[in-house]
């Protein structure tokens, strides 16, 4: 029996949220969401697997919208990220790469000029490993390499939210150990740093002067703040202001005794950006390797290049290469969701605002922005000031879009950012505000897929919003490994025509199927995990 529905299949995707039964620090529970309470109880739903091996990262680590996405978009379990990245290094595969050969060589030429590393400088393994950080400089140590600058991108955000100074003392030790071995002292240093959301790591082009101010701290050794020593300066904003995250941590640079900046970026010098997800990595990279740059002015004439040899962890664009130098080559994602309804002439609407679009876009489409025949791609501007002050974000315009296309595509996906944006603050009541902004959209796409003879099927790509603190009543940023939900919102003919099955281990990867057969296409690529439900 094939499922066939007039009005659209719609996916909504709660971003960051999770399921958990304690209530303290839940906002998922603890917001009054009447729809998706009586969605719960009245519709098919289960939870599924969003982290760990079960969206191609390592066992216990927990999810995130990149890997979300992918799994989602692909029907598969991809080995990526983290785990891809920490397979290069534990084979020594990095060393072997033509962009890590190449770096040394040149520095051997040159002995004068200056390794650069920069990146989200914490163990939160979502973006980056400090660790990752740590082999390098010490493999570069052992090239002879004289002369390396660090460039920390402050994390707060995927670790505590007030955890700074715990990895620049973890950089700083592991500096004076080399130097201890060597009986030496090494000119090995960190020359700059800020908060990832004020500094380099802009995405999604929201706000170019993140990057901006990243580039001229790094670059030109320019910034507001300027300290003797990475730890001089986040003592000094602990103590101006004692609730700073460090995810909004001023961007500052180290100078020597004389207030020259130690750590600038010549021409001739060479740079890795250590990050392995693409999102907050890929600005900064093309603020680096673009000939024409029309962003912001780079300070150099004519804006011009710098003669850098810049390299990233992986590639952070796979339409545009780039960076062309990476040490991972990137995983090649195929059989995707928007390709496969592409062949069958299904139209297929991707809908979010900015700080998301790229995740129900690119990363959903198998890291790709290429749209398949019949695809449209819908983006709502983002708020710039901080998500806490406007919690409900574009939940609203978001849906305004859905429901003017709704009768135009048969497959429409849209990402609620909400939960995982906001929850990222680790603060109670603007998630609460954001979880019941979500739930009052979803009845109205509810109502809308009532009147066209539509289904919706809602889920997350992670958990977030339901484990603000941690067991100790700390506040927590970093997202969870909690479960996600999936529910079946069908009030169509097509109701009694199937049921929801138990699927061992039933994760992520396990959604394209389902799509494939609620949108009555039963021959879905083989590599595609077995679908949620089953036809009676």
């Amino acid at each position: 029996m094939k499922l066939e529905y007039e009005g659209p299949v719609v996916l909504a995707i709660m971003d960051g949220v999770g399921l958990r039964r304690e209530l303290v620090g839940n906002a998922v529970k603890l917001a009054h969401t009447e729809f998706l309470n009586l969605a719960v109880k009245n519709y098919p739903s289960t939870g599924l697997l969003a982290s760990g091996e079960a969206v191609g990262v390592l066992k216990g680590d927990m999810g995130n919208s990149e890997v979300g996405h992918n799994a989602i978009g692909s029907g598969q379990i991809i080995k990526q990220g983290i785990a891809r990245v920490e397979e290069a290094f534990e084979t020594g595969a990095v060393w072997k790469t033509q962009a890590w050969q190449d770096v040394m060589a040149r520095i051997r030429e040159n002995p004068d000029s200056t390794l650069h590393f920069s990146g989200i400088f914490s163990d939160g393994k979502v973006h980056s490993s400090i660790d990752h950080l740590k082999r390098m400089i010490s493999r570069a140590h052992q090239e002879g390499v004289r002369h390396i600058r660090i460039h920390a991108v402050l994390d707060g955000r995927d670790v505590p939210p007030q955890s700074a100074e715990k990895y620049i003392n973890e950089v700083e030790y592991f500096i004076s150990s080399l130097e201890r071995a060597e009986n030496a002292t090494l000119d090995y240093k960190i020359a700059s740093g800020g908060g990832r959301m004020v500094y380099v790591a802009d995405r999604y082009e929201s706000d170019w002067d993140i990057v901006k101010n990243g580039w001229d701290a790094i670059v030109w050794g320019q910034a507001e703040r300027k300290f003797l020593s990475a730890s001089e300066a986040i003592d000094t904003f602990r103590t101006e202001d004692p609730g700073l995250q460090d995810q909004y941590i001023p961007p500052f640079v180290i100078t020597d005794i004389e207030n020259r900046p130690i750590g600038t970026v010549k021409d001739g010098d060479s740079f890795i950006y250590f990050d392995f997800r693409a999102d907050r990595a890929i600005e900064i990279a093309e603020a680096f390797t673009y000939e024409e740059f029309p962003y912001f002015d780079r300070g150099t004439e004519n804006n011009r290049r710098l003669d850098v040899y810049f390299v990233g962890m992986t590639e952070y664009n796979s339409d545009t290469h780039v960076p062309e130098h990476r040490l991972v080559e990137p995983v090649e994602i195929k059989d995707t969701l928007n390709t496969f309804l592409g062949s069958r002439n299904i139209s297929d609407l991707a809908v979010s605002e900015t700080v998301k679009f790229g995740h129900i876009t690119y990363y959903f489409n198998g890291n790709s922005y290429e749209e398949a025949p019949g695809e449209k791609h819908i983006e709502i501007p983002s708020d710039t000031q901080p998500f806490n002050t406007r919690p409900w974000m574009k939940s609203a315009e978001i849906t305004d879009e859905v429901l003017k296309e709704a009768e135009n595509f048969k497959f429409i996906r849209l990402n609620f950012p909400g939960g995982d944006m906001v929850g990222h603050f680790a603060e109670l009541e603007p998630t609460i505000t954001a979880m019941e902004a979500i739930d009052i959209q979803l009845g109205r796409i509810a109502k809308m897929v009532d009147d066209l003879g539509g289904v919706l099927i809602i889920t997350a790509d992670h958990g977030n919003a339901e484990e603000l603190t941690d067991e100790n009543g700390v506040p927590k940023t970093a997202h969870s490994t909690s479960p996600v939900p999936f529910i079946v919102y069908d009030n169509s003919k097509n109701r009694d025509k199937y049921e929801l099955k138990r699927v061992e281990n039933a994760g992520l990867s396990n959604i394209a199927a389902t799509l494939a057969l609620f949108l009555g296409q039963e021959d879905y690529p083989s590599v595609w995990r077995e679908p949620l439900i089953k036809l009676l």
